[in-house]
């Protein structure tokens, strides 16, 4: 069933990581793919919860541009260690020296989801937090994650969906699928607020 014969606006998510789509496609609604065009450099002084914010919005508005009738999502996350951001690795020697540099500390994982009527400008944003704190962390043992998931393309390394689950000590955040990059409780109550409640027949 397409959004048309439901009389509902198309969804659009504004990202190309496999992980949102993964995660956008557990609510069982229909919605397209479109890849943003945003600078996902930090500003000058930015703090890591703010570049968050602002890119989950600017990632939005770029899709709506090209989707007049749609809701767009957007999506932004910033690993975040005692105010400074801590990137995507890349590749392996990086994710190494990144999860040595966090083994046994606390990260916080500032998520930012927003969602743009592309037909009224409206937008509505939220910032989802999950404070993860990482156990103590052997060379072998990062090896052996770090071999078995190559989580290169995730802030941090950190792949919490598989196997990366194991490098936590604990996790604290009031939305689970925050950790993974699209924290759907709150986009849930974003749609809703647009409109588009995702439990209507």
């Amino acid at each position: 069933m397409s959004a048309k014969t439901t009389g509902k606006a198309p969804l659009v998510l504004a990202s190309t990581s496999r992980y949102r789509r993964e995660l956008l496609a557990r609510l069982g609604v229909p919605f397209e793919v479109a890849a943003p065009d945003a600078d996902e450099l930090p500003l000058p002084r930015e703090l890591p919860v703010d570049t968050a914010s602002r890119l989950a919005v600017a990632k939005a508005r770029d899709v709506a541009r090209r989707y007049r009738d749609a809701l767009v999502i957007g999506a932004d996350q910033v690993a975040d260690v005692d105010g400074v951001a801590v990137s995507k690795p890349g590749n392996h020697s990086t994710a190494l020296r990144q999860l040595r540099a966090l083994s046994g500390r606390t990260i916080v994982f500032h998520t930012g989801i927003a969602l743009v009527d592309a037909a009224s400008g409206r937008s509505w944003s939220r910032m989802v937090d999950v404070r993860s704190t990482f156990r103590s962390l052997t060379d072998d043992a990062i090896e052996r994650y770090l071999r078995a998931e190559t989580p290169y393309d995730c802030a941090g390394a950190v792949k919490s969906e598989a196997l990366g689950i194991a490098l936590f000590e604990s996790i604290e955040s009031a939305d689970p699928t925050a950790l993974i990059g699209l924290p759907l409780i709150a986009l849930v109550d974003l749609l809703r607020e647009a409109g588009f409640d995702v439990l209507a027949g």
